[in-house]
């Protein structure tokens, strides 16, 4: 599936986080390490930095093409500093029936919300599940969809259950998010593995989340991904793994001090100024690399001087 990347901390060359790292998100594009396809359906990233002049409104850049295949991309990513920043690589299944446009590239930004999102992962049947959740959703985002992917919806979906900003609302909103959405799929029988590994971005916070639901819509599927990993590619239980496996974070200094070789200082959450949350480590090196299991939400925040960190378990 899609590949995600989320950045908080002091304001870095998006280089060092898109095209420098050894295992940089346009790299995952052609060469993944966790998913055995390539990902060609697109990509984009949105950014938020003093030296842009859009004030509270993230710098959004979408492609519908392959993002080692971008040639704007050594033109655009060099030049750009971001203090917070959200980046996607989209994959699709390789038929005719896949639309390629920059409506459906990630990250989704619309007006009268200081989020954007983007997502690895998938909601199954979601055009019919609509009869159920459009009673969920709200006209002021409803009426700004623009292309025809399950993850714009879910946006949708999430921007409307959300009561407030803080991390508390946030959680109670996804935890609402997958109990709707199970909801749904029980009363008009399409049950169907969902999986939700998401970033909720805005300024200064990274709000990922790893949930969703079982092969037979359950809200509490269970398994050892990597041993469920080792089934043929296309099966239930190859998709189950991909469904628990989990997503990767960073905590560190330094993210914008060496621009070449992409070297920082991995350090403990009191000392750390800088924060990752990706479907990938970006490193051969994993080491400071922690996880964020399947059934967990983390909230990363930078203060101004540091970047705290605070895992939740959701409970749907």
């Amino acid at each position: 599936m899609c590949r995600v990347l989320a950045f908080v901390g002091p304001e870095t060359p998006l280089k060092n986080l898109l095209l420098t790292p050894t295992n940089s998100l346009v790299n995952q594009s052609l060469d993944p390490e966790r998913h055995p396809e390539l990902q060609l359906a697109g990509w984009g990233f949105g950014a938020w930095s003093e030296h842009l002049l859009t004030g509270e409104q993230p710098f959004v850049y979408r492609r519908p093409t392959a993002a080692f295949y971008d040639d704007n991309l050594e033109g655009v990513v060099p030049g750009l500093r971001a203090s917070t920043m959200l980046a996607h690589v989209r994959a699709a299944a390789y038929d005719a029936g896949v639309v390629l446009a920059d409506e459906n590239c990630h990250p989704f930004s619309f007006t009268g919300t200081p989020w954007i999102v983007a997502q690895n992962g998938y909601l199954p049947s979601w055009q019919l599940l609509q009869r159920e959740l459009l009673q969920h959703c709200d006209d002021t985002y409803l009426s700004q969809m623009r292309g025809s992917t399950d993850t714009e919806f879910l946006y949708v979906l999430l921007l409307s259950l959300l009561e407030g900003d803080g991390d508390d609302d946030v959680q109670r909103a996804v935890e609402e998010l997958v109990r709707v959405v199970a909801a749904a799929m029980e009363s008009l029988d399409l049950p169907g593995l969902t999986k939700l590994k998401m970033a909720l971005v805005t300024r200064d916070r990274v709000i990922g989340m790893n949930t969703g639901l079982g092969l037979r819509g359950e809200t509490n599927p269970s398994g050892d991904w990597e041993a469920l990993r080792e089934s043929e590619p296309g099966s239930d239980d190859f998709s189950l793994s991909m469904l628990l496996e989990p997503m990767y974070l960073l905590m560190g200094r330094n993210f914008e001090k060496d621009e070449t070789t992409y070297r920082f200082e991995t350090s403990d959450e009191a000392e750390a100024t800088g924060a990752i949350f990706a479907s990938e480590a970006l490193t051969d090196d994993t080491d400071g690399w922690s996880t964020l299991e399947f059934g967990q939400i983390v909230f990363l925040e930078n203060d101004g001087e540091r970047v705290t960190k605070s895992v939740r378990t959701l409970t749907v």
